[in-house]
């Protein structure tokens, strides 16, 4: 059945509760960036590039500040984090609607630094609640619902904004993160699998030992999906304000976003992962072709369809994959990191298509960040080429977690006609780490160090 992947995931304890709270939790955060750009304009009398300059701010400690609140969490637990978070939010919004320019744009940068990590905790603790293999329609589900808050929050701050003033919407994002705040402390989810090692044992593990090349790879699509995603909106609104057809911008964005939503349901009813790079090499090359619906809103609409239902899966299949090459005491930095990359991608999407929208043609938006998208996917191929070549045909579906406790491997049982010293000769140089604990002892249960190793563990509204 169509449904059953999402019937068996939600069905896992806590999980509906996470998702719900997360949900609404991301909406004040989902609001922010419209709501500084129309106090900096409005209250403050400045132009559209000096907001700029506050939201590149926020963005810049919010993508140094995510990998380290993961690791505070990772080392010290959740609850402290979201205290430190949630009390440094709500000061930072109470009192930068009050503040000056120049004030305002320093402040900025130590708010997006201490930002409440609701995205990273998120799909942190989706990978805590759940096994391997409902992992992705759970990251599926965490992308639907990222949709949903990016489709609501804007909305909402824009409406205040221009209602009662964007100083009330400020006040109102630092109410809404101060009851987001409060909702994750109360709910506590967990960070950590109950057979994975507790953060109160104080493991700790190398970076050298998780974040390898293929993290890095997985990184660049993340942050390229984004770039390609957060460019494709001020190509949109580009291309329809050239064409004269500007009051359509709202119902084409919405389709968007409503391809991305039915795109990201329907992958998380696989039951076969892809990687990240094959969803996002089609993504950014379809991109590039919605360069030819200049001329039509409908037929822009209609362009947009195939890179659309790309989104929320490239997002899931990265969240999905970051998840499994990372041992859970250090799963926090990760996902951190994660979360950093799709930061950097939505910041540097924007003014990439702006840039070629405003030296060429808007049309030609859609071009750039399609065009740097395909060779990001380009230069990762290789790589992933390379691992799958490298691991065994026989490699399950899974692998365990990095943190799970090692089953008890039996002691080995001679082959017929072969002595017991010559099996444990055969076995005596190799080390323990490449022995797979699969009941015997002997030759056939080992593998490459590298096969091994390499084995696998969902825009700007994400």
């Amino acid at each position: 059945m169509l449904l059953t992947p999402y019937r068996e995931t939600l069905a896992l304890p806590r999980i509906k509760s996470l998702l719900a709270v997360a949900t609404l939790a991301r909406i004040p955060i989902a609001a922010s960036a419209v709501v500084l750009t129309l106090h900096v304009v409005a209250d403050l009398d400045q132009n559209y590039a000096a907001a700029g300059l506050v939201g590149a701010a926020f963005t810049i400690g919010g993508s140094v500040g995510a990998p380290v609140m993961g690791r505070l969490i990772d080392r010290r637990g959740l609850r402290p984090v979201l205290v430190l978070t949630t009390v440094a939010e709500v000061i930072f919004w109470s009192v930068a609607q009050g503040v000056p320019y120049p004030a305002l744009l320093i402040m900025a940068l130590f708010g997006g630094f201490l930002a409440l990590p609701a995205f990273s905790v998120a799909r942190q603790s989706i990978a805590a609640l759940t096994p391997e293999a409902q992992r992705l329609p759970a990251f599926a589900l965490d992308s639907i619902t990222t949709e949903l808050s990016f489709m609501t929050g804007p909305a909402l701050g824009v409406l205040i904004a221009t209602g009662p003033g964007p100083r009330v919407a400020m006040l109102t994002i630092g109410g809404g993160i101060f009851l987001s705040g409060l909702g994750l402390w109360l709910l506590n989810p967990p960070v950590r699998a109950e057979h994975e090692t507790p953060v109160a044992s104080g493991e700790r593990v190398p970076r050298r030992s998780w974040l390898r090349p293929r993290f890095v790879a997985v990184l660049a699509v993340t942050m390229a999906a984004t770039l390609v995603l957060s460019g494709t909106d001020v190509a949109v609104v580009a291309v329809l304000r050239e064409s004269g057809e500007v009051g359509w911008t709202g119902p084409v964005m919405t389709l968007w976003a409503l391809y991305s939503l039915l795109g990201g349901f329907a992958y998380g009813t696989m039951r076969r992962r892809l990687p990240a790079v094959s969803l996002l090499a089609p993504m950014a090359v379809l991109t590039m072709a919605v360069a030819l619906g200049g001329a039509h809103w409908w037929l822009l609409a209609l362009l947009l369809i195939p890179c659309g239902a790309l989104c929320a899966p490239t997002i899931t299949a990265s969240a999905d994959a970051a998840s499994r090459m990372t041992p859970a005491s250090a799963r926090g930095e990760a996902m951190g990191l994660h979360n950093s990359s799709l930061t950097v991608g939505v910041a540097l999407g924007g003014p990439l298509a702006g840039l070629a929208a405003d030296t060429w043609s808007p049309v030609w938006g859609f071009v750039a960040v399609g065009g740097v998208g395909t060779l990001i996917a380009l230069a990762v191929i290789p790589a992933e080429l390379l691992h799958r070549r490298s691991a065994p045909a026989s490699e399950p579906a899974s692998a365990p977690s990095p943190d799970a406790p090692a089953p008890e491997v039996p002691p080995a049982v001679p082959a017929a006609g072969v002595p017991a010293t010559a099996e444990v000769r055969a076995t005596a140089d190799v080390p323990a780490d490449e022995v797979l604990a699969s009941g015997t002892a002997g030759p056939a249960a080992v593998i490459p160090r590298q096969a091994q190793e390499s084995r696998p563990s969902p825009v700007s509204r994400h």
